[in-house]
Formats: structure tokens, C-alpha cells, sequence
């Protein structure tokens, strides 16, 4: 039977200990780069699942993106390994999303310098050949993505031999991108020797409980109980605007200094791409845009350029709503009313992270209005709502996306166009033929056009040359 241990503080809410980081038992090194990291307390996550994971239990752990889960997994794999030889990989983390991988190799290289631990990421959309050398070369930790990971597990550099510690993150996240399948695969081609593994996911469906029975050895349950709700330092309000609007009200409320870097989430790529275009060739507006559809390449430069200030505007899709951890960010924009709360909860989520402040601002379309609704009813209380005094855009009211119907409609109607064009000169041809007059000489009989050349050739009398032409030609071949 498995043990569970829960804690009452809201996920993300800093517990006041007076050792902070220096009673989980966490070795010099580590406490001197945490401190040199800025942090100061455990979150609750962290003060449970930390000492539990230096054990070496199995933990089963419940948290919100933003609770410091990162570190929670993070701290004991360095302490557990950091005495171990170097040259060979010693724990993987899997995670569903290549920015995700990303940001854990970055908290990892803060969290390791004062030792020798090396990490590296494993995700698609880049070469192959430097994650190969990570393989060969045992780098202590890989972060991967299942997709990527199972490329290179068909090969034989890529054993794992030596692998001690095991990491799921974002394992609800993962069922949502349709990856349990290829976490099973990645399962059964690890190493069979005894293992740790430390299991993280926001919410517990059934598929994600069975999941975790099939790869935790009695675990530890560790419950961080939380409020439905975005963190304190989150100030929310709706704008209620029409849909063709919608891209004025951004660039006013950015050209009035309302907003200054933002993220704004997009219900599709399509109105992503259609954001970033008209907010920066009408408007000026430094704008980078981030989808499932944008190369690897693309969505790092993107991503790079928005954290140091290049970018003003990160227009995105849901891509980067867990996860993505971007420092004092001022405002996040939901361009699009998410469909579900919890998706609501996870996009506000990426500003006043770490007790810091944030805004976080909903346009809503007067279709939208329903699942405005169902959000204030998942947070227990109805949401500010405002307007912008003098607002009023000389723009044409554009709409950003024409809707489904519509499309198939003009598509459908341009298909029927093309079909009228083609009869029509099908039928201007077969008129054009049958008025043209006939031009085979009726009088001496002739029935082709050849033989109105062969009539000619012999009123020249050039008809009995040419056979002896010919006839001299096949006596030489």
C-alpha cells in the first residue's frame, strides 16, 4: 500500500522554515548555487518531495506548473549522483515539449555548478549528431522527449546501462499530446535493472494512475493541495471587445504603455501567425510567434529573443502555456478565451511566478462570453471587468480569422466557378469545331491531309524524285 503525504499549502506558496534549503539535507555545493539562484525557502512540493527523494523512494507526485517541481527533481538527482564517477548517464528525465527540455537543462546548469555534472538535452527538430555525442560520452543527466529518445534508443550507443534515476514530468501533459504510447515504448527499452523514479503531473486521470502503478515501486504520494485559482500577485481582468477588434485593443493598450512584454495566447496557429503579422506591419509592434508548427530554430530564436527584450509580443498557442518559464514577465493576454478553466489556470499562470506580480488580461468576444462564465465559476468569484476610455481604432474592423463555415463556403463556392469555366470553354471548343469548314479537295477524291501533300508534291513533279530518295536511302541502310 502506498504512503501519502499532503500539505495544505497553496502549490507556488513559499513555507517559512528557518533552515530553508539547509535542512533538506542537500550537500555545500548544491546550497551555494541555489542560493546563488535566489532561493531563499522550499516550496511545498519541494520540502516534501525532496527528502522523500533522497531516500530513495519512489515518489508520486501531485503539483501545479510553477510549484518548483523542477528543483524538486532536480536537487536529488545532483546529490545522489555527484559522487559517482563521470561518464556514464545516470538519470534521464522525460518531458512532452522541446522548450520544457530546454528550460530543465538550463535550471540544471545553475543548480550543478558547483560540481561536475553535466546534462543534456534530447528533443526533435535539431540535429542528431552532438545528441549521439551526449550518449557516447555518458553525460550524467538527459533531458528528452519521447519522440527524439526513441529515435536513438534503435541504436546501440544509446543503452542506458548505468541508468539510476528516472523522471516523468508534466505526465498529464504528456496524455494530452498523445505521448503514453511512446512512453510505454521508451519503458520497455530501458535498462531492467532496479531503478528510482519520481513521477510528476498536475491532475491524475485514470490513464496517467495507471501510468504511474506500471512504473513506480511503492511509492510515496506527495499531494500539494491547491486552490483552483491563479497565484495571489495576479491581478485578472476582461475586456469586452468584438472579435475584429481585438488587434487594435492589443496595440492601444501596448502604445499606451497599459502592457509591456506580454504573451498572447491564441486559440489557433493560424490566428497566431495572423497576430504577429498584423500587429507588426500595421502597428510597429516587435512581435515573434511561437506554434507546434514553427521549426525548432524558429520557436528557440523566438522564444530567446522574447526573454531578452528583442520581442514585445510573444504571440502563441497553448504550446507554451505549462512549463515555459519566462522572468518578470508583465503581462499575459488571452487574445482567445480558453475553452476550459484549467487552461485559463495554466496561461495566467505565466506571469507573478516565483511571489512576484504580473497582470493577466482576457478579450472577450461577445461569443466567448459562455466560457468567461464557466471560468469565473471554476474561480468562485466573477472577474473585473474594464474598458479602455477613448478607445477607437481608425483601422478597418478586420476580421483576424474567417470562421469554418465561411471558408468551406468560399471554397466550395470557388470550386463551383471553376467548374463553370471549364464547361463553358469545353463547349465554346466543340462550337468552334463544328463551325470550322471542311478542307479535305472533294473533287479529285483525296480523303487526308496527306494526300492533299502527295497531290501537290506530284503536280511538281517532285513525287517520283522523292521515291528515289527514299528508295537510295533503305539500299544504303
Amino acid at each position: 500500500m502506498k504512503d501519502t503525504v499532503t500539505t495544505r499549502a497553496p502549490a507556488g506558496a513559499g513555507i517559512s522554515r528557518r533552515s530553508g534549503f539547509a535542512g533538506l539535507r542537500l550537500h555545500d555545493d548544491l546550497l551555494r548555487s541555489v542560493e546563488a539562484l535566489g532561493f531563499t525557502q522550499p516550496t511545498p512540493i519541494q520540502e516534501q518531495a525532496i527528502p522523500l527523494a533522497l531516500e530513495g523512494r519512489d515518489v508520486l507526485a501531485s503539483a501545479m506548473t510553477g510549484s518548483g517541481k523542477t528543483a524538486a527533481f532536480l536537487l536529488p538527482i545532483l546529490e545522489r549522483i555527484r559522487r559517482k564517477p563521470r561518464g556514464a548517464t545516470r538519470a534521464l528525465i522525460l518531458t512532452p515539449t522541446r522548450e520544457l527540455a530546454a528550460q530543465i537543462v538550463g535550471h540544471l546548469i545553475g543548480l550543478a555548478r558547483g560540481t561536475a555534472i553535466r546534462g543534456a538535452a534530447v528533443y526533435g527538430g535539431v540535429g542528431m549528431n552532438p545528441q549521439v555525442d551526449a550518449f557516447r560520452q555518458g553525460v550524467d543527466i538527459l533531458v528528452a522527449t519521447p519522440g527524439r529518445l526513441l529515435d536513438h534508443l534503435q541504436h546501440d550507443y544509446a543503452r542506458l546501462p548505468e541508468l539510476e534515476m528516472l523522471v516523468l514530468d508534466e505526465a498529464d501533459r504528456m496524455l494530452d499530446m498523445g505521448f503514453l504510447p511512446d512512453i510505454r515504448r521508451v519503458l520497455r527499452q530501458l535498462p531492467k535493472g532496479p531503478r528510482q523514479t519520481l513521477f510528476f503531473s498536475a491532475t491524475m486521470p485514470a490513464p496517467i494512475a495507471e501510468l504511474a502503478k506500471a512504473m513506480l515501486r511503492s511509492p510515496i504520494t506527495v499531494e500539494v493541495e491547491k486552490k483552483q485559482a491563479p497565484a495571489t500577485g495576479i491581478t485578472q481582468a476582461l475586456y469586452a471587445v468584438p472579435g475584429e477588434l481585438k488587434v487594435a485593443l492589443l496595440a492601444e493598450l501596448i502604445r499606451r504603455g497599459e502592457i509591456g512584454n506580454v504573451i498572447a495566447f491564441c486559440r489557433t496557429k493560424h490566428r497566431a501567425n495572423r497576430l504577429a503579422q498584423k500587429l507588426e506591419k500595421q502597428h510597429g509592434i516587435a512581435v515573434a510567434c511561437i506554434h507546434g508548427n514553427r521549426s525548432q530554430a524558429q520557436r528557440t530564436e523566438a522564444l530567446a529573443g522574447f526573454k531578452s527584450g528583442r520581442y514585445q509580443v510573444l504571440a502563441a498557442t497553448d504550446i507554451v502555456a505549462r512549463g515555459i518559464d519566462v522572468e518578470a514577465l508583465d503581462h499575459v493576454v488571452n487574445f482567445d478565451v480558453p475553452a476550459a478553466p484549467e487552461d485559463y489556470i495554466h496561461r495566467v499562470g505565466r506571469t507573478a511566478r516565483a511571489d512576484a506580480t504580473g497582470d493577466a488580461y482576457t478579450f472577450v468576444s461577445p461569443e466567448e462570453e459562455a466560457d468567461v462564465r464557466a471560468i469565473e465559476r471554476a474561480l468562485g468569484r466573477p472577474i473585473e471587468r474594464r474598458t479602455l476610455e477613448g478607445f477607437n481604432p481608425g483601422l478597418p474592423h478586420e476580421r483576424l480569422e474567417i470562421p469554418f463555415a465561411e471558408r468551406v463556403a468560399e471554397i466550395r463556392a470557388r470550386k463551383a466557378e471553376e467548374r463553370a469555366r471549364a464547361r463553358a470553354k469545353e463547349e465554346r471548343k466543340v462550337k468552334a469545331e463544328q463551325e470550322t469548314p471542311a478542307r479535305w479537295p472533294g473533287a479529285n477524291g483525296g480523303s487526308t491531309s496527306a494526300g492533299v501533300g502527295h497531290s501537290v508534291a506530284r503536280e511538281r513533279g517532285d513525287d517520283g524524285r522523292h521515291r528515289r530518295r527514299q528508295g537510295g536511302r533503305r539500299r544504303r541502310g
